[in-house]
């Protein structure tokens, strides 16, 4: 299932500054609430995936500016398609976005690409305020430890 849903023609772009997100679950339920919160930061949601394999033919068709991608996924998981999504848009950050994130190691999942791996259970704000740290816009008194 696949909801295209941008929005680049708003005169208000928020903090996100318009830039695109890709949001990949297999939970429509998490993937709305994903979305919702980014588009209320001023991103534009590019689209959404129920997998990592419409995630690579979306990401090759869109080019977003960042990627959140979970890992237990049906038809391909998260940790498969960030391989090939990082061949494809080499400078893109991907967020891994899981309910196991204590049990991947940061250096484990870098090696396939994974720029971030965030907790489930994390408050949406603050994935979103480290989504701003990966693309460089460092949000005032937020930038230094949002990784922590």
């Amino acid at each position: 299932m696949k909801r295209i849903n941008v929005d680049l023609d708003k005169g208000d772009k928020g903090r996100g500054g318009g830039r695109t997100i890709l949001v990949v679950d297999d939970n429509p339920g998490i993937r709305q609430a994903v979305c919702r919160a980014f588009l209320s930061d001023g991103f534009a949601v590019c689209g959404e995936a129920d997998n990592g394999q419409e995630a690579i033919s979306l990401c090759k068709r869109f080019r977003p500016d960042i990627i959140l991608l979970d890992l237990s996924m049906p038809v391909m998981n998260g940790l498969q398609a960030a391989a090939e999504l990082r061949k494809i848009a080499p400078k893109t950050p991907i967020i891994l976005f899981t309910m196991y994130g204590n049990e991947l190691q940061q250096h484990q999942v870098a090696a396939l690409g994974i720029d971030l791996v965030v907790s489930k259970n994390e408050a949406l704000s603050e994935i979103i305020e480290k989504a701003h740290v990966l693309l460089g816009a460092q949000p005032p008194d937020r930038a230094e430890g949002a990784f922590g």
